[in-house]
């Protein structure tokens, strides 16, 4: 199944579900205006088709202790394919990187970091992002105030 293969009823579940990706089927059926059974099977091939990949909580950062977001620029000393899959590799192991995304631009990865405040993120920045394979250097934007995350 291809994107262009999608209904404005696959589109509106797919819509739906990335706001609340703990609504019913029976509800999800009610605001699609489908029944049960049709809404599920389109649900069932949606997720094998690989539009659906998973459903996630949103959490309460703050009350979790991961309150602090940093954005990390990182510039690689080499960009070769075997250093890029070392750095991929090893960035998907750290926890608090929320988000990695390589950069077309002036530098080579933009990370998400979360930490419980400053100090952490200081740890976190010289004994774990600093010491990944290939990091030449970082620069560090603090976020102050996180005003829409994850499609909210």
């Amino acid at each position: 199944m291809t994107r262009d293969e999608l209904d404005d009823f696959d589109r509106t579940i797919l819509r739906i579900l990335g706001q609340d990706g703990r609504i019913s089927v029976t509800e999800l059926a009610s605001r699609i205006n489908l029944s049960k059974s049709p809404t599920q099977t389109r649900l069932r091939r949606l997720e094998k088709a690989g539009f659906i990949t998973g459903y996630q909580a949103r959490l309460d950062h703050l009350r979790l202790g991961a309150g602090h977001v940093a954005f990390v620029e990182v510039k690689l000393s080499d960009t070769r394919e075997a250093a890029l899959k070392a750095f991929n590799t090893a960035v998907r192991a750290l926890a608090e990187v929320e988000e990695c995304h390589m950069i077309a631009g002036a530098f080579d990865y933009l990370l998400k970091v979360r930490s419980a405040d400053i100090m952490a993120y200081r740890q976190i920045l010289a004994e774990k992002i600093s010491a990944l394979p290939h990091v030449a250097s970082t620069s560090t934007h603090v976020a102050m105030e996180s005003v829409k995350e994850s499609g909210r």
